[in-house]
């Protein structure tokens, strides 16, 4: 498949089901220091200017790696509500450009989680190649749904078994 663009409005999710509460996921995903547990390309993230939780406006610092490419981030959490939906959007030269959420819904003894991005604008170019270049990823939005689907099932061990 050749090079994605990522346009306005390119989303994907995945989905898995979990044996704890819709409470208790939120718990553990909302802890942003504990996402480097489970996702493929994030080592670690820590609270900053201020920001001690999952607060709607707290922003929070995301350290990746793939490869040998490394970045930050600073995402701000845009819905912060417990044991229904966490979310939050990174951004590039101080525009929004991807919204991340997680969503638990209650299913029995289980809780459904949805994981999902959506590009808020068009990803740069210069994003393309890096990806290309630095981490060998050709289409970003079939390697970001493979990382989610990741991140998920790590999320899902360390809920079950913790």
């Amino acid at each position: 498949m050749g090079a994605s663009i990522m346009n306005v409005g390119t989303s994907r999710q995945v989905s898995i089901d979990v044996r704890v509460s819709p409470a208790a996921l939120y718990d553990a995903v909302s802890d942003v220091g504990r996402m480097g547990e489970w996702s493929p390309e994030c080592r670690r993230c820590t609270w900053i200017g201020g920001a001690t939780g999952p607060t709607v406006g707290a922003r929070f610092k995301g350290t990746n790696q793939r490869g040998i490419a490394r970045w930050s981030t600073k995402p701000r959490v845009v819905t912060a509500d417990p044991g229904r939906e966490f979310a939050f959007v990174t951004g590039h030269l101080g525009r929004d450009m991807t919204k991340w959420t997680y969503r638990f819904e209650p299913d029995g003894e289980r809780t459904h989680v949805t994981e999902s991005f959506e590009m808020l604008r068009k990803m740069p170019w210069y994003f393309r190649v890096a990806d290309r270049l630095l981490m060998g990823v050709t289409n970003r939005e079939v390697d970001l749904a493979a990382n989610m689907s990741e991140t998920l099932r790590r999320l899902k061990v360390a809920v079950e078994t913790g």
